[in-house]
């Protein structure tokens, strides 16, 4: 049986919500990102890699997701996985186009389970590498909380060509699509949002140093630092003003394809959650605003606009 066609990478991903674009000061002052673009409404922040945005800002009436951002090599994959996609009975919103927004570039877009939009792009704009010390270089990985962790898991695993990396007991999945040991990971929930995001720092120093220039803007983190089982990777979140949930991380597990076993890890034992035992498990608050509001997803934002009038 032909292998499925694989995702390439996580580029990063589009937030929306009431007034997010007010919030642009949080990012390009504290967390470490640069104001790649800005339009109406709409502002794209970049990290220190190629990447043309890692996190955008959209004004929107209902907190969530717009999309999240995936790449692909070449335009050849590309309409590979376009053509899996379709076969497998997936919402595919268009043919493989060429996208007339400022990153450029062209793909195709497509609704998860949960009514998500994912955007996958190739030939898109690459910028600069920058060597700012303590910033964010990419998104490491997108956390996402869904009522049907099963299925959404098999969506990704079918459709899109992730492999089972870990998991946390039976309440989450994470789940590759590269050697990074996740770049999608989905917990169980009682509805769909997102759960955090991660902003990969290229050193430990670097993620201690980011952690201290929170600390000295008056901006502590409310889990962490520490260092989780799965992924072995340090942690350290935060909450933005807007109420998401993001990381600081670093040195984010590589896994060999040849070798590794993916392995399901205690949820009650500590040092599980936190191997260097700093940070302890996360408090009933930390877990209340990692389960977010709920997002209606795509297209049906107008009709819970309404409603929540």
């Amino acid at each position: 049986m032909t292998d499925p066609v694989r995702v390439g990478s996580l580029r990063g991903i589009m937030m929306r919500g009431p007034g997010l674009t007010d919030t642009l000061p949080f990012y390009l002052d504290m967390w470490g990102l640069s104001l790649a673009h800005q339009g109406p409404g709409t502002a794209l922040l970049r990290g220190t890699g190629p990447e043309p945005y890692l996190y955008g800002l959209t004004d929107a009436p209902v907190y969530g997701i717009d999309h999240v951002h995936f790449a692909m090599p070449d335009l050849a994959s590309m309409e590979a996985l376009h053509a899996q996609v379709t076969a497998k009975g997936a919402t595919v919103l268009g043919p493989v186009a060429e996208f007339d927004d400022w990153v450029g570039g062209c793909g195709f877009e497509v609704l998860d389970p949960d009514n998500r939009r994912l955007r996958f792009r190739t030939e898109a704009r690459v910028m600069e590498t920058a060597d700012d010390w303590a910033r964010p270089r990419k998104v490491s990985h997108v956390v996402l909380n869904t009522p049907d962790m099963e299925g959404t898991q098999a969506f990704y695993e079918t459709v899109l060509g992730f492999r089972v990396s870990d998991y946390s007991a039976d309440q989450m999945v994470f789940l590759r699509c590269n050697s990074d040991h996740h770049s999608i990971a989905l917990v169980r929930a009682q509805y769909p949002s997102v759960n955090h995001v991660a902003f990969e720092m290229p050193t430990l120093d670097e993620f201690m140093r980011g952690i201290g220039r929170m600390k000295q803007k008056g901006h502590v983190p409310t889990w962490g630092p520490g260092r989780h089982g799965p992924g072995n990777n340090p942690f350290a979140y935060f909450v933005s003003p807007s109420g998401f949930v993001i990381e600081f991380t670093s040195e984010l597990q590589q896994i060999d394809e040849a070798s590794h076993q993916a392995r399901v890890w205690s949820r009650t034992d500590p040092e599980a959650m936190d191997r260097w035992m700093t940070a302890g498990p996360p408090t009933p608050a930390q877990r209340a605003v990692m389960q977010g509001r709920p997002d209606p997803g795509f297209p049906d934002l107008r009709a819970a606009a309404e409603a929540a009038q």
